[in-house]
């Protein structure tokens, strides 16, 4: 529609148009071509046919863009390539914006302000700017008439980066092993990675199995280090197996204490004998599984076993953890539990056994307050794509097969392979795609970082990220959504600050309603060779959830040693609103976990200090002897735990006597449920649980020494 004016208003535009030549006189133009000239552009709203948004990159200043007339109108055009945009020069019409954004964007969803006007007057803007990406728009705010906003042109200046984008989607790569019922001598596919993977503890290999929907007979998938195992189905019951997914400890004479990194997702499994085993260590989760039958977690013979982890996952029959030291479940369902260890903790399970922590090793919440699970890679039809669920609240039993979420196509996700370089990881993430990490170790020149907000970054196979010459990892803005799973971290012989930073430092933005999380995610320092880094994972943003984590100074393999493979913080949280659940933290040479933020709440915990401590003067400090396993910074006023452990083993020097296993402030807000501390042989000892409160541990028995309330 034309505008429409006054008489008087008509004649005076009628004389400013006769006037045209002498009173718009364009700025000069620099010798170079714009970028923007050309190029597609679009507009929230064009005034008319004669109007349109390309009148403004069109390079002619006889032909304008101009708008609706109303405020929140934009132009944008699309350069075509990611650019480094240095410039941008806007040449107002009569209408023009006194107040309006440059934004730069890399998929033309999610913006970054270039430069801010506030009170302009018209005529002829250059900015000088800096920033990088395939799409530059005018964000109008406020308009300086009654009329819209009307560009004669809208040039952007800049330089290509030469690199032609990064495409989404393509083939799974050399590790990823899909199969069907009907493939050809499938259970010579298992038995041939198992053999290789069962005790490649410190190896380089690194497989993911995917099962197509359908049903699998008379199969024993034995599942060995960096190996997964997922059925493509949207439902754990899609993909069944008549048979056996299993984890034994044959390799280390039946010692379950070392079966790490390793998952099983989205199957049901009707077991051959009526009872699956799942005997694992840490890192080794068990997630949206239907067991048809029991579920032992205990090696055959009944040796030592610490694991452990189940989320979303039904099982019809018992649980036996028999030798467990420790285990939790989330959001599940089970058929019974029996026996258990020192710390057996459970929320939001259905047949969960009652809490006895007075008298034996059960910790049960009703519910767990927030939870959301693990994106995961399904078939829909011929079509991969990345199931992303959706947060649950006061969450019990499992999320299935009632699915909520959002679908994401695999074109979307830059399908990470073997010899990627981080400068491509971070050229997708700036043009807009997600990332998923198949199978394999990627050695990282610069850190990757995160900036778009519900970005996904999936791992299969246990996907390993060693960052190199003392570079962090990854780093994620404070924004919404991140979802962060599957992956591992290894730190590098360079020490690194940080290996995971969510969140910039100072933080402050309120994520409660779209969280970011970190599932399945693990650290590693040293085993594989020598590794330093001061912080594991640390957390500056808001409202985090931290579900199921191993953060890992290795005390075993390779690289082992006081000062060879320091770090000195496993996790530091700065971020308020945190909640973590299934924490599992061990060996750093400070805090294993340091909370900083208020209102943070843990639900289990468990936690080794470190082995190699030379003396007690080694960890003395502040007049205490050993730091903490969990420690709560005595500035914070609410934080809230429950089923915590904590284990001594000083085997470089047992006479080692730690003060605490925790320490909190005492304030009405702080409420902790449920602690525990273990001398592992009477390599040790701990002199109090929390604080000054708890029995000393007892000399050589194993024994535990609780205390079920604090304070």
């Amino acid at each position: 529609m034309r505008r429409l004016r006054s008489l008087g208003v008509v004649l005076a535009a009628m004389a400013a148009l006769l006037a045209l030549p002498t009173a718009h006189a364009p700025a000069a133009r620099a010798a170079d071509v714009p970028l923007s000239q050309g190029r597609t552009a679009t507009a929230s709203a064009e005034e008319n046919a004669a109007t349109a948004a390309g009148n403004a990159v069109d390079g002619d200043l006889g032909t304008r863009w101009s708008s609706a007339f109303s405020d929140d109108q934009w132009l944008r055009v699309d350069l075509g390539a990611t650019a480094n945009v240095t410039r941008v020069v806007l040449d107002w019409e009569a209408a023009y914006g006194k107040d309006y954004k440059v934004q730069i964007s890399a998929d033309g969803s999610n913006w970054t302000d270039l430069a801010t006007v506030t009170g302009g007057d018209g005529g002829t803007d250059t900015l000088d700017v800096s920033g990088q990406g395939r799409y530059v728009r005018m964000q109008g705010v406020h308009r300086a008439t009654q009329w819209g906003y009307s560009l004669w042109e809208f040039q952007v200046y800049g330089t290509t980066t030469g690199t032609p984008p990064v495409q989404g989607g393509g083939d799974l790569g050399p590790n990823v092993i899909v199969v069907d019922p009907s493939t050809p001598n499938l259970q010579a596919k298992f038995d041939s990675v198992f053999a290789q993977q069962e005790s490649a503890q410190f190896g380089t290999g690194r497989y993911q199995f995917l099962l197509k929907p359908g049903t699998y007979n008379g199969i024993n998938a034995q599942i060995g280090f960096y190996t997964s195992i997922s059925g493509l189905g949207l439902n754990p019951d899609d993909t069944q197996i008549n048979g056996d997914v299993t984890v034994d400890a044959g390799w280390f004479n039946g010692n379950a204490t070392q079966n790490f990194w390793r998952s099983a997702e989205n199957l049901a499994i009707t077991p051959s004998s009526g009872t699956d085993r799942w005997a694992v260590a840490q890192a080794a989760p068990f997630r949206r599984i239907h067991v048809k039958g029991g579920l032992n977690l205990a090696p055959n013979g009944y040796g030592w076993a610490s694991g452990g982890y189940i989320a979303d996952s039904k099982i019809d029959g018992t649980v036996g953890p028999y030798s467990q030291q420790q285990w939790y479940t989330r959001d599940s369902s089970v058929g019974g539990w029996t026996n258990g260890v020192w710390n057996m903790t459970f929320s939001g399970v259905q047949g969960a056994p009652a809490g006895n922590f007075d008298s034996g090793p059960y910790t049960t919440l009703d519910t767990t307050p927030a939870s959301r699970e693990k994106p995961f890679l399904y078939l829909d039809g011929g079509a991969y794509k990345v199931f992303v669920p959706a947060k649950r609240t006061n969450a019990r039993g499992v999320s299935w097969p009632a699915n909520a979420g959002t679908s994401l196509p695999l074109d979307r996700f830059y399908v990470v392979k073997p010899g990627a370089t981080a400068a491509t990881i971070n050229q997708a993430l700036a043009q807009g795609l997600n990332l998923l990490f198949t199978p394999g170790v990627y050695h990282l020149d610069r850190t990757i970082d995160v900036t778009r907000a519900d970005t996904v970054v999936l791992g299969l196979g246990l996907a390993t990220l060693v960052p190199d010459n003392g570079v962090d990892a990854l780093h994620v803005a404070d924004v919404d959504g991140v979802r962060l799973a599957g992956f591992l971290i290894d730190a590098g012989p360079v020490n690194s600050d940080t290996l995971l930073r969510i969140g910039t430092p100072g933080s402050t933005a309120d994520h409660s309603a779209d969280p970011t999380s970190m599932q399945d995610v693990f650290v590693r320092i040293g085993g594989a060779g020598p590794g330093l880094a001061t912080n594991s994972v640390v957390v500056n943003s808001n409202n985090v959830i931290i579900d199921h984590t191993w953060l890992w100074r290795a005390d075993h393999g390779s690289g082992v040693g006081w000062t060879t493979n320091r770090a000195d913080y496993g996790l530091r949280v700065n971020g308020n609103d945190v909640l973590a659940t299934g924490l599992f933290v061990e060996h750093f040479n400070k805090y294993d976990v340091y909370w900083n933020g208020e209102r943070g709440r843990t639900i289990f915990f468990q936690n080794e200090k470190a082995y190699d401590a030379p003396n007690a003067a080694a960890v003395t400090h502040d007049g205490v002897v050993g730091y903490a396993a969990y420690k709560v910074a005595d500035t914070v006023g609410t934080h809230e735990a429950w089923g915590l452990g904590s284990y001594c083993n000083y085997t470089a020097d047992p006479t080692i006597v730690q003060s605490n296993g925790f320490q909190v402030p005492t304030g009405p807000g702080i409420r902790m449920h449920d602690l525990l501390v273990i001398s592992l042989g009477g390599m040790g000892q701990y002199a109090h649980v929390v604080n000054t409160t708890g029995s000393p541990t007892s000399g050589t028995s194993t024994t535990p020494s609780k205390v079920t309330s604090f304070p």
